[in-house]
């Protein structure tokens, strides 16, 4: 069992979200990549308790050289076809494709998420180059709930991490441009004691 100690920051309300582009902070990346930060966006609200107990997150393997292991993180996906698991979710897609729909020509239409139960969840280096992110620019939304965790992001084709973001309970970070071909991005592991973390990721169609 999963033990999940509310925030501070989550005080009852009606929920309502700040204005989105009011605190947007742009950083250039390289090669036409740039990533957008909008901190404390997503409170006010019970979204993250009810993430954790409503959603039917699911465990995860994979084919790792010869052997199969698990995914280390749980998961969850919301084709565009399927009602999103919280209002605050519906809210803030709507804000996002307001913000954005101009610049990126096309609306964020599903939603993955992931748990990291504690620090030995993690998700490895990698870009979000399923389908049309791979030869085409788009922007991947991250909506970070609940523990404190380090995002960190290298140009493509290995070496250390060039750029590191500490993302806390209700902060938004958008990667765009070329990030998903040019740049990979991680959420690594750490030996520190941290609660959960619930990251929900908003893209547009026929990226994964």
């Amino acid at each position: 069992m999963i033990e999940y100690q509310g925030s501070l920051l989550e005080i009852a309300g009606d929920g309502d979200l700040a204005p989105y582009g009011a605190g947007v902070t742009r950083v250039p990346l390289s090669r036409g990549a740039w990533v957008d930060l909008r901190p404390v966006w997503l409170v006010g609200d019970d979204l993250f308790a009810s993430l954790l107990r409503d959603v039917q997150w699911r465990a995860d393997t994979r084919q790792m050289y010869d052997r199969v292991v698990d995914v280390p993180r749980l998961l969850a996906f919301h084709h565009e076809a399927r009602t999103l698991p919280h209002p605050m979710l519906t809210q803030a897609l709507d804000a996002l494709n307001q913000h954005y729909g101009p610049e990126l020509g096309e609306p964020f239409v599903t939603a993955g998420l992931c748990l990291y139960r504690d620090g030995r969840d993690s998700v490895a280096w990698h870009g979000d180059t399923i389908g049309r992110g791979r030869t085409d620019d788009t922007m991947v939304v991250i909506c970070s709930l609940g523990a404190d965790r380090k995002l960190q992001l290298r140009p493509r084709g290995g070496g250390g991490c060039t750029r590191s973001f500490t993302l806390g309970h209700g902060d938004v970070l958008v990667m765009g441009g070329s990030a998903q071909r040019t740049w990979e991005h991680q959420v690594p592991k750490t030996a520190r004691p941290v609660g959960p973390r619930i990251s929900v990721q908003f893209r547009v169609r026929g990226v994964r």
